[in-house]
């Protein structure tokens, strides 16, 4: 799997969907547009209905709950992380970043344009609150 940079400031789900397709920034963000769904709408990185559904379009199938991240082993071959969590007014917000494991090697794809790195091996730093597991 390979990084795709969020076009958006806002835009790190429509960027992670992206990469878990296999697919552009620009191509992802028709095909959400279509379903109703853009960068600056809060709830794409406030909720986590809008990714299983962008994902559902794209027929990748995702976990149907959040789990709580514990430490990488847990994690399955493909995820959904949410890091920075924060609250804003009582309400959750964070940034969608991918892990991605393969055999022995793991590694987090970070859409953030501002990373000298977009391919990360640094999970301890990035904090996950918890992670959707998806079935690439």
């Amino acid at each position: 799997m390979k990084p795709v940079l969020q076009e958006e400031t806002t835009g790190c789900a429509i960027a992670s969907i992206a990469a878990i397709a296999g697919i552009s920034y620009e191509e992802a963000r028709k095909i959400v547009g279509g379903m109703g769904i853009t960068a600056k709408d809060p709830a794409l990185w406030s909720e986590t209905t809008y990714v299983r559904r962008m994902l559902a379009n794209l027929d990748i199938q995702s976990g149907r709950r959040e789990i709580p991240f514990a430490d990488r082993e847990s994690l399955p071959e493909c995820a959904l992380l949410s890091i920075k969590w924060h609250l804003e007014d009582g309400k959750p917000y964070w940034h969608w970043v991918v892990f991605v494991r393969e055999g022995e090697r793991h590694y987090v794809l970070d859409s953030k344009k501002s990373l000298k790195m977009n391919i990360r091996t640094d999970l301890g730093r990035m904090k996950p609150k918890w992670y959707i597991e998806v079935k690439v």
